[in-house]
């Protein structure tokens, strides 16, 4: 479903990926982990259109896709959540979700300058859908209509994914979705994570720290260390992966010198 084939990305003389490539197959989830300033999130910005790479390709489905607009790639069907809440704190939960579908309405602009005709119908279908399809999915019913504001971060966190969800993705990229969140919270988003992969197919693509949750739910692990990719494969193979562990853990001699340290 998606490709990236020796992606390189550099900011002034910071590389923060490089030759980078991995397949994220159909309808399974896909990890990207690493350390801090890995170049997770750089990578996730070049495949949703937010930057794009000096070199390489991003392939979505066999097409090319690597110099193509961010809100092109979204009609194809990419869609994001991010490491920070992006979301629209004066609005309800059913509006910030609702602006997720908008990429999916048709009517002109003076039908929908003036919510008449088709505009309405389409508006009143759409909402219709994301409350069937979404809001009661992600067990927000109860507070469709509350101001994102007021919320723990946890719901907030879930109003994000479902903005993602509105748009019907056929690739779901989630950055850091669990980051912040207590134990119940991680596991309600485990969730809802596999249920979207069983309920609809989607590719998913995940960024997080979490190794438990990583290792439970990927069926392929991609890692990075300092934006170079240093092993990939399933998440067994991966976790035992001498490279791996000493991009997470450092050398023997590394570790002792911190030991003496502290």
């Amino acid at each position: 479903m998606l490709t990236v084939k020796d992606a390189e990305l550099s900011f002034g003389g910071i590389k923060a990926l490089d030759q980078v490539s991995f397949e994220a197959r159909s309808g399974e989830i896909t990890a990207i982990i690493g350390p801090n300033g890995a170049g997770k999130t750089s990578l996730f910005n070049i495949i949703s259109g937010f930057y794009r790479p000096q070199r390489g390709q991003i392939l979505f489905d066999n097409t090319d896709i690597t110099r193509m607009r961010a809100d092109k790639r979204a009609n194809l069907g990419i869609a994001r959540t991010f490491q920070n809440l992006a979301l629209f704190r004066g609005m309800t939960v059913l509006d910030n979700i609702k602006l997720g579908g908008h990429i999916r309405l048709r009517s002109g602009f003076w039908t929908s300058g003036w919510f008449y005709g088709s505009a309405q119908r389409e508006e009143l279908a759409l909402r219709a859908q994301i409350e069937r399809d979404v809001i009661d999915f992600l067990e927000l019913d109860h507070i469709r209509n509350a101001p994102v504001a007021i919320l723990p971060y946890g719901l907030q966190k879930r109003v994000e994914l479902g903005r993602a969800l509105a748009m019907q993705p056929n690739v779901l990229l989630l950055d850091e979705p669990v980051a912040g969140m207590n134990r119940e919270e991680t596991e309600d988003m485990a969730r809802f994570i596999l249920d979207i992969q069983e309920r609809w197919g989607t590719t998913i693509l995940l960024v997080e720290h979490d190794m438990g949750m990583v290792m439970d739910l990927a069926n392929q692990v991609v890692v990075l260390n300092f934006g170079r990719q240093i092993a990939s494969g399933s998440a067994d193979s991966v976790q035992h992966n001498p490279a791996v562990i000493e991009a997470y853990l450092g050398t023997k001699a590394t570790q002792e010198a911190s030991l003496q340290a502290s």
